[in-house]
């Protein structure tokens, strides 16, 4: 199987995995990948994430375009500049100095080149096998998007809760730039990023949210840009 069809196959499974309530795996690892059409860097990153990352059911993957290499002759048409602020602000509550593309952040708190797979693994591992206390089922009724949350954690505190939709398959031709005359697939593309509440971490709350039919996932992070502490996802 080629590449292509490989790709189109996962992302099959990703519209068809899940239905009707979110009943993901107990611990999925939160894995984002912070790319760009315009970096000749990215497109290792985007396959090795699509074709390894993309449809497993013990991850959930999100890729975040970001803008700022917009200016070195290809504007990438799928970035946000809140991708970018949202990549500064871990950078910046880590101690670090600068970003850059391709990178992976795993479950909010593991930095990694996104071209490097045993390390994504490694840390896919570890944060698959750490207890939280909390769980998370979403569904949809009546157009919204309605997420339940419990904890039997005491030490819980100070969360934020996100909806986060994206695109399972997207196509670009790229015209210019670094990766000019490429046509490039993307997988798993972040659209629109939201906070559709807080939660004290205690006891169970449900939350409402009007969200786009389609993909969408939910994240529930420490605040600050902390670790992500459970996950789940919709794809209708």
């Amino acid at each position: 199987m080629n590449r292509f069809a490989r790709f189109l196959a996962l992302a099959g499974f990703s519209l068809t995995g899940f239905s009707g309530v979110a009943l993901a795996d107990p611990h999925p690892v939160v894995v984002e990948l912070y790319t760009s059409q315009g970096c000749s860097s990215c497109p290792p990153a985007d396959a090795y994430f699509a074709d390894a990352l993309v449809g497993r059911s013990d991850v959930i993957a999100l890729a975040l375009h970001v803008d700022y290499w917009d200016y070195i002759g290809w504007k990438d048409d799928l970035a946000n500049p809140a991708f970018s602020d949202r990549q500064r602000n871990y950078a910046r509550v880590a101690g670090k100095r600068s970003v850059y593309t391709p990178q992976m952040i795993i479950g909010g708190e593991d930095f990694v080149i996104g071209t490097k797979p045993a390390q994504v693994s490694a840390y896919i591992d570890k944060h698959s096998t750490r207890e939280t206390g909390l769980t998370i089922e979403a569904r949809r009724d009546a157009g919204s998007l309605v997420v339940d949350l419990a904890s039997s954690n005491a030490d819980a505190s100070d969360l934020v809760v996100f909806a986060v939709e994206y695109e399972p398959m997207t196509m670009r031709e790229i015209k210019r730039g670094e990766n000019a005359g490429r046509s490039l697939l993307y997988a798993n593309t972040v659209t629109n990023w939201t906070e559709i509440g807080t939660w004290d971490g205690q006891g169970d709350v449900t939350l409402t949210a009007d969200v786009a039919d389609g993909a969408v996932a939910i994240l529930v992070q420490k605040e600050r840009y902390g670790r992500i502490l459970a996950s789940a996802v919709l794809t209708n």
